[in-house]
């Protein structure tokens, strides 16, 4: 319910509004009118009051007090009125809010003009302060002493605290799954990163200009693979296969499917212990024994204290399934350069043939830094994988084999 009480002299006209509507309640009090003609200018200087047609023409009884009042305060000259404009505003529902309102008034007009007084460039209230006063209660006053006008005061629940705005931040993107980096490739068997590849811009051909340390690539005198021939065959000493069940992991290294394994591994070979670090596939063999050239070569790469390593090779033709190959297929990652750990065991001497006769040279890494001093041993007796076994890898990596190297006069032993 909207209430009001207005306290005007008698200049505004009051007298000339209408009954309230239905649903609110308006008082006015009004001064004598001979106060109101004694407080006008007198003399012959005197200008008559400009007629307010407009007023007039308006029914509504707070617009019309609107326009009165404007019309009034707009007036150059007017003669200060006495007495006090007060009004109060509320809203059903908001009583102690309309209270307050209205218990600031009388404070507000006690005070006097040193509190209330406004600068003559102060905005008047309008019909949309008063809308918006139905909301959150607003409190006019004019004070004693004619102030053209006074600001308005509004009575409202205290704003939201908002902390100062700042500088306009910039924050960098998050990195997501779309901007993560590539992990290199570098492992043991010198599977080492930048851009090489079997084929193209990168291929074998390059691989000793395409950074310094891969120069042996291009200039080594030791390097593999070889076409094994002529081999001398000696009393060899048999290699000592020290393998037992292990855990492993499997990791497309971007140029071949490698498994890694724990210590725990090893060969004894010339009198040296060397520990398996991991083994890998190529397709087709690099190997190659009096011009053959198989289907696939598996590389067992060991590692001694020193630094230097044995690997071992195991030719594989087509025929029966080889279980633990098929171990390494079924725990294929889904994705390259991220290394999963394998569901079950292997064990690596489940991974070369029975007959153990190999031949041995001095020869290289054959995939870049292609560092050489490397102790091969292959393995002379093949073993077998599927068709279907073979076509899995070359579906992953059709070709991943280094051309053949000069045997350039190196001594090749084999075992009888």
């Amino acid at each position: 319910m909207l209430a009001a009480t207005v306290a005007l002299p008698a200049w505004a006209g009051l007298a000339e509004l209408p009954a309230p509507r239905a649903g609110k309640a308006i008082g006015a009090r009004a001064s004598a009118a001979s106060a109101a003609a004694a407080r006008a200018p007198s003399g012959a200087g005197a200008q008559p009051a400009a007629p307010v047609p407009a007023a007039a023409e308006v029914t509504d009884p707070m617009e019309r007090l609107r326009l009165r009042l404007s019309e009034r305060l707009a007036t150059p000259g007017a003669a200060p009125a006495s007495g006090t404009l007060d009004l109060r505003v509320g809203t059903r529902g908001a009583a102690p809010r309309a209270a307050t309102a209205a218990a600031a008034v009388p404070a507000a007009t006690a005070a006097g003009p040193a509190v209330h007084a406004a600068p003559a460039a102060a905005p008047r209230p309008t019909a949309r302060d008063i809308g918006a006063g139905q909301a959150e209660g607003i409190a006019w006053s004019r004070p004693p002493g004619g102030a053209a006008a006074a600001a308005p005061h509004r009575i409202s629940a205290p704003a939201v605290a908002h902390a100062p705005a700042g500088p306009a931040t910039v924050r960098p993107p998050r990195r997501t799954s779309a901007t993560k980096a590539t992990p290199g490739h570098a492992n043991v068997h010198g599977h080492a990163g930048h851009a090489w590849s079997y084929e193209g811009a990168g291929g074998p051909a390059t691989w000793g200009t395409l950074k310094p340390e891969f120069a042996l690539c291009a200039r080594g005198e030791r390097q593999s693979p070889i076409d094994i021939r002529g081999g001398l065959p000696v009393d060899l000493e048999p290699v000592r296969f020290d393998y037992r069940p292990s855990a492993f992991a499997v990791v497309d290294n971007g140029h071949t499917v490698q498994v890694n394994v724990p210590p725990g591994n090893a060969i004894e070979v010339g009198g040296r212990r060397y520990d398996l670090v991991q083994f890998h596939f190529h397709r087709p063999s690099e190997e190659r024994i009096d011009g053959r050239q198989f289907e696939m070569s598996l590389h067992l790469v060991h590692k001694d204290g020193t630094g230097r390593l044995a690997v071992v090779a195991v030719l594989f033709g087509r025929g029966p399934a080889h279980p633990a190959v098929q171990t390494v297929w079924n725990n294929l990652p889904l994705e390259r350069h991220e290394e999963v750990a394998a569901r079950a065991q292997i064990d690596p001497v489940h991974l070369l043939p029975e007959d153990r006769r190999y031949f041995t040279y001095m020869g290289s890494l054959t995939t870049p830094p292609c560092s050489e001093g490397v102790q091969w041993v292959v393995m002379r007796t093949p073993v077998t994988l599927t068709p279907e076994q073979i076509e899995l890898f070359a579906r992953i990596y059709p070709m991943n084999a280094r051309p053949l190297q000069s045997a350039a006069g190196r001594r090749i032993l084999q075992s009888q």
